[in-house]
């Protein structure tokens, strides 16, 4: 019971934490969720015609996984004869990157983050942490392991056909998705209209997903008549999917309305916290297949 306890007082309070690292002079930040330990290099095999990312693989407590190098990801000029390695699991897949330095973890707000400025290469960064002395770049880990795992985005496509009169119901429900990551979201979007849902409500993060949900029920009708679910990441700059969906569950008028949460982050831990803040269903990315079942399950 403690530890439940625990969970309930940590999940909800739109914080995170992250690890911070740098390359050259730039400091980046990765969620400690993501991250399973830091290392020192180890030898790499070389394996033919992989990403030009990867430096080879390497078995870490019996688990094999890619290292990518993320200097060269990045097009930063590595200035470390020390680097260290950040081994990380995203999307149950694990995966290590090469950086120069790691120096700290910081506790911080999502609403201490903002999105990217559209600039040159700005696909690679899913928000910007404003700091009393610096800036913190958040890289999209989700979408350089989708760049050298293309497996990762042939799962968004493996959707069964649906007979007739699930496809007529499918068509008047309205969905609304929080998702911050563009390639994701666009994938999303393609996945639902494809397996037969036209309607859709895309927010790039929890705060712009509160805003609309606030403007369905401002003219006091029914929100259900207007929306039937939410889908939603977690990791979103100003307000993360466990706030979104604390929010709504404590809502008089949206307690009822479903949410599953779609991240990139769901493991044992954050499934009880999810559970803890009321989600009615958490699926790992990119699991679509499962996704589509969880929605029909709740909405047809």
């Amino acid at each position: 019971m403690s530890d439940k306890k625990g969970i309930l007082l940590e999940t909800g309070t739109n914080e995170f934490e992250i690890v911070e690292f740098s390359i050259g002079p730039v400091s980046y930040g990765i969620n400690v969720a993501k991250v399973r330990e830091v290392i020192n290099p180890i030898p790499v095999t070389q394996m033919p015609n992989v990403h030009p990312w990867v430096d080879g693989i390497f078995t870490l407590r019996g688990r094999v996984m890619p290292l990518v190098n993320l200097p060269r990801c990045l097009g930063n000029q590595s200035t470390t004869t020390s680097p260290k390695v950040i081994v990380s699991e995203l999307n149950n897949y694990y995966v290590a990157f090469l950086v120069d330095e790691v120096s700290r973890i910081h506790r911080i707000s999502w609403t201490a983050m903002e999105p990217p400025p559209h600039i040159a290469n700005s696909e690679m960064v899913v928000g910007i942490i404003k700091m009393a002395e610096k800036m913190v770049v958040l890289l999209d880990f989700e979408k350089i392991v989708a760049d050298i795992n293309p497996e990762m985005n042939e799962k968004f496509n493996q959707l069964t056909s649906s007979p007739a009169d699930i496809l007529e119901i499918r068509k008047n429900k309205t969905i609304l998705v929080a998702e911050d990551s563009k390639l994701l979201r666009d994938l999303l979007l393609g996945t639902l209209h494809s397996a037969g849902y036209p309607n859709i409500i895309l927010s790039e993060n929890g705060q712009e997903a509160w805003h609309k949900i606030e403007q369905l029920i401002a003219d006091g009708q029914p929100v259900e008549n207007k929306v039937h679910m939410v889908i939603t990441d977690i990791e979103m700059p100003q307000m993360d999917g466990h706030h979104l969906t604390k929010r709504i569950k404590e809502h008089e008028k949206l307690k009822h309305l479903p949410v599953v949460i779609f991240s990139s982050l769901i493991n044992e831990e954050m499934r009880l916290k999810g559970q803890s803040i009321g989600a009615n269903g958490q699926v790992s990315k990119p699991e679509i297949a499962q996704l589509i079942d969880l929605v029909d399950k709740f909405i047809l």
